[in-house]
């Protein structure tokens, strides 16, 4: 067993651990350090697999953004733990059946009939000079440019959803009339007030 095939499985190990924490937690917050720990394995294994760019992203958007928005939103959220017990114990049947369906799918689809040795090489080394990110970008921006397009179009309609979602309540929302604002004058905003001081008597 060589060293990359060592750390390959070091790394599997820790990414499914920590999937499986991440599910099986309690607690919010650990859950969600459970999923960094999961991205961090993931990132190393896509490193084994010289796809640098790809880990380096999925570091920076996900673990440095994403993950850092997912917590605030969880701690920001009142929720009922009774309530939520009481929801997850109802659907926690069909839960499982989905489950079951999803784990068999995957294992059909990624055997090692489909991605074993025996069918796949494994990747070839590159020269010290290869870069991945040229690659990535030449199959992006020629081969598949019109689904990337096409999911930058969905993501902005996703964004213009959201926005009109928030502010859907008309008679929460703050406006300002800036032809107001412009027109406005000193005298209609400032009112001088004479005060008079009183003497030494109180009067």
């Amino acid at each position: 067993m060589t060293f990359d095939q060592i750390l390959f499985y070091v790394f599997s190990f820790w990414f499914i651990a920590a999937s499986l924490a991440m599910i099986f937690s309690r607690n919010a917050a650990k859950a969600v350090l459970f999923l960094i720990l999961a991205f961090f394995s993931a990132a190393s294994i896509w490193i084994l697999l010289e796809a640098e760019f790809l880990a380096i992203t999925l570091i920076l958007v996900y673990v440095g953004a994403v993950m850092v928005l997912f917590l605030f939103v969880i701690k920001m959220l009142n929720i009922d733990k009774s309530t939520l017990r009481a929801k997850f114990a109802g659907y926690l049947p069909l839960g499982l059946i989905v489950a079951a369906i999803i784990a068999t799918e995957m294992a059909l689809v990624l055997g090692a009939n489909q991605f074993g040795l025996e069918v796949m090489a494994a990747p070839a080394r590159h020269a010290a000079d290869y870069s991945n990110i040229t690659v990535l970008a030449l199959q992006l921006y020629t081969d598949y440019v019109y689904p990337f397009e096409l999911a930058a179009v969905l993501l902005l309609i996703a964004i213009i959803a959201a926005i009109t979602l928030v502010h859907r309540n008309e008679g929460n929302r703050k406006t300002q009339n800036i032809a107001e604002q412009v027109s406005v004058k000193a005298k209609d905003r400032v009112r001088l007030v004479s005060i008079t001081t009183p003497n030494k008597e109180g009067k």
